[in-house]
């Protein structure tokens, strides 16, 4: 029997604990006065409720309401609403501490024991105590409703354990009857002549010799189970007259705080002040285990109400667990699941549903382990079952032929063996695994071994992986083994790999860890890897090669090329055995088949379309309701936007996706509908970016943007809606914009007019001067009384500036386009849009068609046709009587947006909509052959996008650009969880792993990525190039480091060697000999800086002479270079001295010597040795001893000695103090300390 922990918290004392019957929440109530709601599941904290004053040593959720209760040191009794997380009332009655609460589960009623030696029942609803439970004299520290029966057990410190009969008080409370009025006063009368008869005690339990400190019943049996200061848990019996002890159950060492029953074995479970939980056999009464604790005691133990998890308070914190592994051992063959359900072997068939028990296997081992894994043979119908019961056991099992009758017991006992893991791997061989010895012993079916071979290393598991082949799974990789050769044929890095899934031909196989899957070839080619961040059960293959797996709360998917979603959603983790169509086939934890329905559209969607499967993306299209953001989304990032644009309706969307993927109509047509700025804005970008002015003129026009319209204009040559932006300006009063445009027109006389009309007199002047105007020249010089001799004028002849007039003036100033094709998917929309217009049919929720007219209508510079099309400009409306026309432009040279003719081209196919379904193949070639006279070649593949996909190494996934992925990566490998100081190595990588090239300047800079390997020449095995060389780090950055420590630099040289330690994590190396280096040098970085550390604080210290001391003593014991060891010696040496610590000084002496040190070094300890030596003794005592081999913890810079609780920090692997867990580590100041971590990974 083992203990499977699943959850671990870090608190205060733990005094009360409960379970959520539905969701996976805990209630933990502390001895500070906290009440915490953890998710046990996520392992995050929920919720914190702080109203208690002093501990809460009581607490229940409600069974049905979202209620929990809470009792304390403060004699209160508190109500919550964990929805709008606070309390609801308080109920006071109690005069001293109360101990535990409890609700009903029927009645809206709160039970609560107190040390007022009371216990009281209260009705939650009306809030009131309705019972008070008088008869301890003593503590009552436990009081519990039974679960079924209207009774009560408590628990007391007057050695006694009650049973109170609650009938009389659920009788009262029930609704009422109707009486006479005799009968209402004979009650009344009753009850005031004997007393209240709503409660009375059945049965007095005696027996413990100490205060009982806990009481619970059986949930069916009449047993009841006590806990006390007398270190013993005892077993009672009730009839409906009597009680009786049974026996006792002795094996605790201390005080037991509480024992409970095993909700579906015949167990009972304990724990105790002696640092312990037991697990007792209800029958024998003897110890079946027993888990310990280092250093907290155990106060409190609950059953989860609905399934098989436990939980326990202690000292610091609580924990959830299990006793033994829910998932049941199973595999599949063929059409059929051959499964293990209470140690039976049971044939279940997928297609008819038949399940039929074929073997017993009770003997396998005990009876409260679970059988672990299960292989099936089919030639020889042979089943081989593997328990870790005694350290691991299998068993091989001949099912028998005939089925029918009485269930089968094994025949032969003979075929068992000690193994952790066994499998066939043939027709009559089967592989067994020695974890402790790690060998393989591959052995006949008459358990008779034939050969056997080490492991090629260290091996946790192995598996199947066809005939005369094993997987092994190390911790950080997973080997393909050649059992006939004995070598290695592949291997691919994967951490502690648990379970594998081959497809059906066995081309692929899926290996699933705690948190990752990784998808690879037969021979061990990575396809692609998945990661998640709760803990991934098992999965499937489907028949289209699509991997379906479940964590524990979720189904979902992953497609070969790495993408995944989720299916559905699960209220309890399940086992994937097989999936066919929408139903998926599952194992549940009771080991009972069952079928899930899901729907599989989304990832069938997504898979047709990475194939390219055209047709099928488009029979799914119009056959299923596929819709949502993730599906926008995804169409988007795969470059698809015209299919995301047929699922959108939000106008906003719709225009944004219009505009992505280049379609001007339905950009013009959204654009109408919202008529925002922004919107119009965008728009006339992306239309100016195709060359569309007819469209950038009605963009500008709607955000009245004149002057980019007049530089429009001009550089397309349209003088005469020139002259009118001139008009417009006038009435708008705008002589800066008059001014311009004048200009661009050559109207000399105008802007000499505009320049005298705001006041710029010698402006004008120059202006009708330069040009000629001789006569205007003199008008202006009279009318500001100067004279030509006056004015002095440049001398200098020269050629004035002209405006370009156009050559050609063209009758559509719209760019000419490449006559292309419409993508496959346009042209089918567009067919189908158009055989529903010709029939006339219209379907009220059908995506709008795409209609793209090729043919656009020359324009000549119309402002647009909306009717609201109001420039709000005094005395001229953009209204005529003829048409909205601003300009006067004929008729036919208005501007056709989006209501031309349709392109009938490309739906001419009559088909009928009853057998549209059968030849979406044909419309969709038809219509898109009939659109098309070239294909625009696709874009290619984007190198650096591969860089991540290739490489699991956080650097590479920077120099991708994917820095999400690489903090992830840092954060599971070591624990990484402040960035903020890589920030700039970040954007050093990323920046260094591409060439900037700037082409013509209209155009943006192009990016060249740099490989690490040049030669290879397809691009789907590159990987960028390496920015921080391992070798520049240690012949360069670590040299540096030594010189500024030999300089006494000491803010410098930690600075400097931090940085080391920074840069280590983005360097790659080659073989694991470099990795093995990479690691000593993280080693010297951190030994370096907590040396420095230390000294910087000695410096700090010099206020208390024994403090530095110790510090620099410390300092001598940091694994530094020869020569810098001789610095921290040296100094030790003199500081010892000069406080008299001559025994201190004279061991330091000594090493120094030892160390070789130069001639004046060696001298001068060598007197201060011979002092020392006269008189050993030391006038301060330190915490100090060179003996006892410690490490430096880094936050307090105390020694922690050899054979004490230590943290380590997941990355510079420097010690900590255990208070200090789950703090920033202060050596590297990346990682948290404390948190597990699967090692750095610097090679590919």
């Amino acid at each position: 029997m083992q203990m499977l922990t699943k959850f671990e918290s870090k608190s205060n004392r733990v005094k009360g604990i409960s379970f959520h019957a539905k969701r996976p929440w805990i209630l933990a109530s502390l001895h500070n006065g906290c009440i915490q709601l953890w998710d046990y599941r996520m392992g995050t904290l929920l919720e914190r409720f702080d109203e208690h004053d002093g501990p809460v040593r009581g607490i229940a959720f409600h069974p049905t309401q979202p209620l929990f209760v809470s009792g304390g040191d403060d004699y209160k009794i508190k109500v919550w609403n964990y929805k709008t997380r606070r309390c609801l009332f308080t109920l006071n009655g109690h005069l001293d501490y109360v101990r535990t609460v409890f609700f009903h589960p029927e009645h809206p009623w709160v039970i609560s024991a107190s040390d007022d030696q009371t216990i009281r029942i209260w009705n939650w609803q009306s809030r009131s105590c309705i019972a008070i439970l008088t008869g301890h004299n003593h503590y009552v520290m436990c009081a519990q409703f039974h679960p079924k029966n209207d009774l009560v057990v408590s628990a007391s410190m007057d050695q006694t354990v009650r049973v109170w009969d609650i009938s009389g008080l659920r009788k009262k409370n029930q609704a009422p009857t109707p009486m006479s009025f005799e009968d209402s006063f004979n009650r009344q009368s009753q009850a005031d002549l004997f007393g209240s008869t709503d409660v009375m005690v059945k049965y007095v339990l005696e027996g413990h010799d100490h205060g009982v400190n806990w009481a619970s019943f059986h949930p069916t049996l009449p047993l009841i189970v006590s806990a006390g200061d007398d270190r013993q848990v005892k077993l009672w019996r009730m009839s409906e007259t009597k009680a009786w002890e049974v026996d006792s159950c002795r094996g605790h060492y201390n005080n037991v705080s509480s024992a409970i029953f095993h909700p579906r074995q015949e167990l009972i479970l304990s724990d105790g002040e002696d640092k312990s939980i037991r697990v007792w056999d209800v029958t024998k009464r003897t110890s079946l285990a027993t888990f310990r604790r280092d250093h907290d005691r155990f106060w409190v133990l609950t059953a989860h109400p609905e399934l098989n998890l436990f939980a326990a308070g202690h000292d610091s914190g609580l924990i959830v667990f299990k006793l033994e592994r829910e998932r049941p051992a199973y595999q599949i063959h063929q059409n059929q699941v051959f499964y293990i359900k209470d140690k039976i072997i049971h044939i279940h068939d997928l297609n008819s549903g038949a399940d039929q028990e074929v073997l017993s296997i009770r003997k396998l081992d005990s009876p409260y382990v679970v059988p672990r894994t299960l292989s099936y043979n089919p030639a020889e119908r042979a089943v081989l079952v593997t328990s870790p019961h005694d350290g691991g056991v299998y068993e091989l099992y001949h099912l028998p032929k005939n089925l029918s009758g009485s269930l089968k017991e094994p025949s032969d006992e003979s075929k068992r063996g000690e193994g952790q893991a066994a499998l066939f791997i043939a027709r009559n061989r089967f592989a067994v695994f020695d974890k402790v010895g790690q060998q393989v012993q591959i052995r006949d079916l008459s358990n008779n071994p034939t050969k056997s071979f080490k492991t090629p290393g260290q091996v946790n598991e192995i598996f199947y992986a066809g005939t005369g082949g094993l997987l092994m799974s190390t911790p950080t990789s997973v080997i393909l083994y050649d059992i006939q050769q004995r070598r290695i044929s592949a291997e691919l890095p994967a951490t502690s790999v648990k379970y594998i899934v081959w497809n059906a031909d066995m081309s692929m196989v899926a290996l699933l860890s705690k948190h990752s899957i990784t998808i690879a070839t037969k021979n061990l080619k990575q396809v692609c890897q998945v990661h998640e961040t709760i803990r991934i059960k098992s999965g499937t293959w489907d028949d289209s090669g699509v991997f379906i797996y479940c964590t524990l709360n979720h189904i979902k998917y992953a497609l070969p090329q790495g993408d995944s979603g989720i299916i559905r959603t699960l209220d309890q983790p399940v086992y994937l055995t097989r999936v066919k169509g929408k139903t998926l086939h599952v194992l549940d934890r009771e080991a009972m088949p069952r079928t899930i329905k899901i729907d599989p559209t989304e990832y069938r969607f997504k898979l047709a379309l990475v194939k390219r499967q055209y047709e099928e993306v488009l029979h799914i299209i119009r056959n299923s309701n596929l819709v949502g953001q993730s599906i926008i989304a995804y169409l988007q990032k795969k470059g698809y936007p015209e299919i995301a644009l047929h699922f959108v309706r939000d106008p906003r969307t719709r225009f944004e996706l219009a505009l992505e993927c280049g379609n001007l109509d339905i950009a013009v047509e959204t654009a109408k509908t919202m008529d925002q700025p922004d919107c119009w804005s965008k728009l006339g970008a992306e239309a100016l970016r195709q060359g569309n002015f007819k469209i950038v003129e009605m963009a500008y026009q709607r955000t009245k943007s004149y002057d980019r319209l007049s530089f429009m204009y001009l550089v397309t040559g349209n003088e005469k809606n020139l002259q009118q932006m001139l008009k417009i300006a006038e009435l708008r009063n705008d002589p800066i914009s008059s001014f311009q445009n004048a200009l661009y027109l050559g109207d000399i006389e105008e802007r000499v007019r505009l320049l005298e009309q705001v006041g710029q007199g010698p402006l004008a002047y120059l202006t009708a001067k330069s040009h000629g105007l001789t006569e205007k020249a003199e008008s202006i010089l009279a009318q500001s009384g100067k004279e030509e001799s006056e004015i002095q004028l440049p001398s200098n002849a020269c050629e004035l500036p002209a405006v370009p007039k156009p050559l050609v003036q063209l009758e559509d100033p719209n760019w000419p386009l490449l006559t292309v094709s419409k993508s496959f998917f346009e042209g089918a929309f567009a067919a189908e849009a158009s055989n529903t217009s010709a029939t006339g049919g219209i379907s009220g929720t059908a995506a709008p068609a795409f209609s793209y007219d090729e043919n656009v209508t020359e324009g000549a510079g119309d402002w647009g046709m909306d009717e609201d099309d109001d420039l709000g400009i005094p005395g001229l409306s953009s209204k005529t009587p003829a048409e909205d026309d601003l300009f006067g432009t004929p008729e036919a040279g208005q501007l056709d947006l989006g209501q031309g003719e349709e392109d009938e081209e490309g739906g001419g196919w009559d088909v009928d909509d009853d057998i549209k379904a059968d030849l979406d193949a044909e419309i969709s070639q038809a219509a898109a052959q009939a659109t098309a006279e070239f294909v625009a070649p696709t874009a290619g593949t984007n190198e650096v996008a591969i860089w991540s996909q290739n490489s699991p190494l956080a650097v590479d996934h920077i120099a991708a650009g994917s820095f999400e992925s690489a903090m992830q990566a840092l954060n599971r490998q070591v624990g990484i969880v402040n960035f903020e100081p890589l920030k700039h190595h970040f954007m050093s990588i990323y920046q260094a792993s591409r060439v900037s090239l700037s082409p013509i300047a209209s155009n943006p800079n192009l990016f060249s990525p740099i490989r690490r390997n040049p030669e290879e020449s397809n691009i789907r095995s590159s990987f960028p190039v390496v920015v921080y060389s391992f070798e520049n780090l240690k012949s360069n950055q670590l040299q540096q480091a030594y010189r500024l420590f030999t300089g006494g630099k000491l803010v410098a040289a930690a600075a400097q060697f931090k940085q080391l330690l920074h840069s280590v994590l983005f360097t790659v190396v080659a073989n694991s000999e470099e990795a093995s280096t990479v690691n000593e040098l993280i080693d010297v970085c951190r030994e370096y800086i907590t040396g420095l550390q230390l000294e910087q604080e000695r410096r700090g210290a010099s206020g208390d002479p024994k403090r530095a001391l110790e510090l620099a003593a410390y300092f001598t014991h940091c694994q530094l270079d020869v020569r810098h060891s001789q610095l921290a010696l040296r100094q030790a040496t003199k500081q010892a001295f000069k406080l008299k610590n001559f025994n201190t000084a004279s061991q330091f002496a000594r090493r120094l010597l030892e160390l070789a040190p130069p001639k004046t070094v060696a001298d001068e300890a060598r007197q201060i040795q011979s002092v020392c030596e006269r008189n050993l003794k030391d006038e301060i005592e330190l915490n100090y001893d060179q003996y006892n081999p410690f490490v430096v913890c880094g936050i307090s810079l105390e020694p922690i000695y050899r054979g004490s609780p230590t943290s380590t920090c997941p990355y510079c692997r420097s010690s900590y103090k255990p208070e200090h867990e789950g703090k920033l580590c202060t050596i590297c100041g990346l990682a948290q300390i404390g948190v597990k971590a699967s090692g750095l990974r610097i090679m590919i």
